[in-house]
C-alpha cells in the first residue's frame, strides 16, 4: 500500500524506529496503558493476600506466579514492540486500546482464577491482548519487506500458542494447570525464534525508562494498598501502637525497592539481544515481587489484628520476607553484580539473606527486613560515592 494511500486513511508506514533516536521518552499512550494494568496487578495482589490469609498460602502463590505470567507477558511484548515500532497513528492506538480491554477482561477474571481454579475469563483477557499484538505484526509485515520476516515469525508464533491457551480451557482443572507450564515456555520462546530471522530495533534507554516506570507503578500500587488497609485497621482502633510500626516499616521497604532499583541507569547495559533477553525476562520475578510485597505488609496487618484463625506468625513472616528477598537477589543479580564492588556486592548479598533470616524469628520480621532494606541501600550509596571520589 503506497504512502498516499496510507496518508488518505490518516495512517502511517510501520517501520523500525531508529534505537539511537535522542530525547526518546515514554508517549501518553504507553503510560495509558501501563495504568490498566494497575487492575489486574492489584487483583492479583489482593487475591494473593487473601488466599494467604485463608491457609492457601502455596497454592495461592502458584496462582499468582500464573497470573503474573500473563500480566508481565502481556505488558512486555508490547512495550517492546511500542520500542521499536511505535507509530502512534489512529490504527496503533486503536489497537492499544484493544490490548488494554483484553487487561480489563483478565482482571476481571483474576479472582475466579486463584480462588476457584477457573482460568476461562483469564485465558479470554489474555489472548484479546495478545491476537491484538499478531494484528500488529501483520501490519508490520506488510507495511516493511525488510522486516517481514520477523514479524512473520512473531505473527505465526504468537497465534498457535494462543490456539494452545484457548484449547486449554475445554478441559478439567488440574488438566489446565499442567499443560499451562509447556504453554509458557512456548510464549517465552517465540521471540528467541523470531529474532533469529532479524532482530528488531528497539531502542535501549526507552526500553529502561519503560521497565523503571512499571516499577514506580507497581510501588504506588503497593503503597496504596497497604496504606489503605492500615488506615481501615487504625479507623477501628486496633492495635493503634503496632499499626503505626508497620506503617513506618512498610513505608521503608517501599523507599528501600525504589532507592535499589533507581541507584543506577540501565539503559547503556541493553546493548544486544542477549543483554535484552536477559534484561525482560528476569523482570518477571523482580516485578512479581514488588507487587507481592504489598499482600505480605496486609498479611503482616492481619497477623498483629487476629483478622484470621488459619494465619501463624511464620506464614507471615513468609509472606513478607520472601518477596523483598527475591527483588534484592534479582535486582543484584540482573541490574547491580557488575557495577558494584566485591564488598558493595557482599555486604548487599548479606543484607538479602537477613531479609529470609528474619522469617525464622517472626517476631521481628518486619523490622527486620527493613532494617536489612536499610543496610542494602547504604552499601549502595557507599559504594556510589566512592565511586565519584574515584572518578
Amino acid at each position: 500500500m503506497s504512502s498516499a494511500v496510507l496518508s488518505r486513511f490518516g495512517l502511517i508506514r510501520m517501520s523500525g524506529r531508529d534505537p539511537h533516536e535522542r530525547h526518546r521518552v515514554a508517549s501518553p499512550l504507553e503510560l495509558f496503558f501501563d495504568l490498566v494494568f494497575v487492575i489486574a496487578v492489584s487483583q492479583a495482589s489482593q487475591n494473593l493476600h487473601h488466599g494467604i490469609v485463608e491457609g492457601h498460602a502455596a497454592a495461592t502463590t502458584l496462582s499468582y506466579a500464573m497470573i503474573f505470567f500473563a500480566i508481565w507477558w502481556a505488558w512486555m511484548n508490547f512495550t517492546w514492540f511500542a520500542s521499536a515500532f511505535d507509530t502512534d497513528d489512529w490504527l496503533y492506538r486503536v489497537t492499544t486500546i484493544v490490548q488494554m480491554g483484553g487487561v480489563l477482561v483478565l482482571a476481571a477474571g483474576v479472582h475466579d482464577a486463584m480462588a476457584e481454579g477457573e482460568w476461562a475469563t483469564v485465558t479470554w483477557g489474555y489472548v484479546i491482548m495478545r491476537l491484538a499484538m499478531v494484528g500488529q505484526w501483520v501490519r508490520l509485515a506488510v507495511s516493511d519487506p525488510q522486516l517481514r520476516s520477523v514479524a512473520v515469525r512473531y505473527a505465526i508464533g504468537i497465534t498457535v500458542v494462543q490456539a494452545i491457551w484457548v484449547a486449554r480451557i475445554a478441559f478439567a482443572a488440574d488438566v489446565q494447570f499442567w499443560t499451562f507450564w509447556p504453554a509458557m515456555v512456548f510464549e517465552v520462546l517465540v521471540p528467541v525464534w523470531a529474532e533469529r530471522a532479524r532482530n528488531t530495533p528497539w531502542h535501549p534507554h526507552h526500553i529502561a525508562e519503560r521497565y523503571s516506570l512499571f516499577v514506580l507503578i507497581l510501588l504506588g500500587e503497593s503503597l496504596l494498598a497497604s496504606a489503605n488497609a492500615i488506615i481501615d485497621a487504625i479507623n477501628e482502633g486496633e492495635h493503634i501502637e503496632g499499626i503505626v510500626g508497620l506503617a513506618a516499616a512498610g513505608l521503608v521497604l517501599a523507599a528501600g525497592v525504589w532507592w535499589m532499583y533507581f541507584s543506577h541507569e540501565y539503559g547503556d547495559r541493553l546493548d544486544s539481544a542477549r543483554t535484552g533477553f536477559g534484561f525482560g525476562y528476569a523482570h518477571y520475578l523482580l516485578f512479581a515481587a514488588v507487587g507481592a510485597i504489598s499482600a505480605g505488609i496486609e498479611v503482616e496487618l492481619d497477623l498483629l489484628s487476629h483478622a484470621s484463625d488459619h494465619l501463624n506468625a511464620a506464614t507471615a513472616s513468609l509472606a513478607l520476607a520472601v518477596p523483598v528477598a527475591v527483588f534484592m537477589f534479582v535486582v543484584w543479580l540482573v541490574l547491580l553484580r557488575t557495577r558494584l564492588s566485591v564488598t558493595a556486592s557482599t555486604v548487599f548479598l548479606i543484607a538479602a539473606v537477613g531479609v529470609l533470616a528474619s522469617a525464622l524469628l517472626p517476631v521481628v520480621t518486619v523490622v527486620g527486613s527493613a532494617a536489612c532494606a536499610v543496610i542494602a541501600v547504604v552499601a549502595l550509596e557507599t559504594h556510589r560515592s566512592r565511586a565519584a571520589q574515584v572518578g
